[in-house]
């Protein structure tokens, strides 16, 4: 019986947090295997040998659970590991916001123990798949998206002019820095310092939200997430840039996009403690009262 390992973010603490984590789940009598870039990078490697895993197809069907030590931006690359293989993610945040990272530093045992007795719930996010025409190397395999996909200008100041269709009917031509097309997962991310909405996981949506854009009535846009998206770019420049999550690659503008929900889910762990409507009131500080 295993766990696997990820991390990305190499901070003072990380070590001390690794250690903890690998010193637990020994003493309870489970195997660990580390990706084995960030383990390279740890200080205690020495002194805690552990099997390692450096792409998808090493990452073992049958994990008990993938646990991500980091921020949100660590899931994102661990889910790029995990793809369609079913295997949970659990978040220890040792970043900042940690929307997806729940789990604090100080209840890490307390929290092992429930992946361990099998207290959890298993929240279901879905992503986005891109495909490309004509096909760009750097979107074949690596093609989906967790939080978001989004594109916007390269190499200039100017407005990009963004044509939009939904299921090929026409939507709208935005004239903007960028679009972003979010699931509810990323809803919470760039999406929402843009101004869209706050979706809730289990939502069956898409939005659709401009980055300043300069047709002013333009707002975001709840879309039902069985809904191709299709987008052609135009602006100065011969290229734009797309993003899925933390991947970017640049585009030509005779390059057309196609979007739509991805054929398979990524599960998250979630405890009653650090459930999303938790989260949100802890992180954004809602229900508080700030002004005295």
């Amino acid at each position: 019986m295993k766990f696997a390992i990820f991390g990305q973010y190499y901070q003072n603490n990380t070590d001390e947090i690794v250690e903890k984590v690998i010193t637990f789940l020994n003493n309870k009598g489970f195997e660990v295997v580390v990706e084995k870039q960030f383990y390279c990078h740890l200080k205690i490697k020495d002194k805690f040998p552990a099997d390692t895993f450096s792409n998808h197809k090493e990452l073992e069907e049958g994990i008990i659970a993938l646990i991500s030590i980091g921020g949100d931006g660590t899931i994102l690359r661990a889910v790029t590991y995990v793809r369609d293989k079913n295997i949970p993610i659990v978040g220890i945040n040792a970043g900042r916001l940690g929307f997806l990272a729940t789990v604090q530093i100080e209840n890490i045992e307390e929290f092992l123990n429930e992946v361990i007795n099998g207290n959890y719930k298993i929240s279901k996010r879905s992503l986005l798949s891109l495909r490309c025409e004509p096909k760009n190397p750097d979107l074949i395999d690596l093609n989906f998206a967790l939080n978001e996909v989004t594109v916007s200008r390269k190499d200039t100041t100017s407005m990009i002019t963004i044509e939009t269709f939904l299921d090929n009917e026409y939507l709208s031509s935005y004239w903007a820095d960028g679009l972003i097309i979010s699931t509810p997962t990323g809803s919470t991310g760039y999406s929402l310092s843009c101004g869209g909405p706050i979706l809730t996981p289990e939502v069956n949506s898409l939005v659709i939200t401009p980055i300043a854009p300069h047709n002013l009535n333009a707002r975001p846009l709840v879309i039902p997430d069985n809904t191709e998206i299709k987008l052609t770019v135009s602006g100065r420049e011969n290229e734009y840039l797309v993003s899925l999550d933390s991947r970017i690659t640049s585009v030509n503008n005779e390059t057309t996009l196609f979007i739509k929900k991805s054929n398979f889910q990524i599960n998250l762990i979630e405890f009653n403690k650090e459930g999303f409507l938790p989260t949100i009131r802890k992180k954004l500080l809602w229900g508080e009262d700030r002004r005295n």
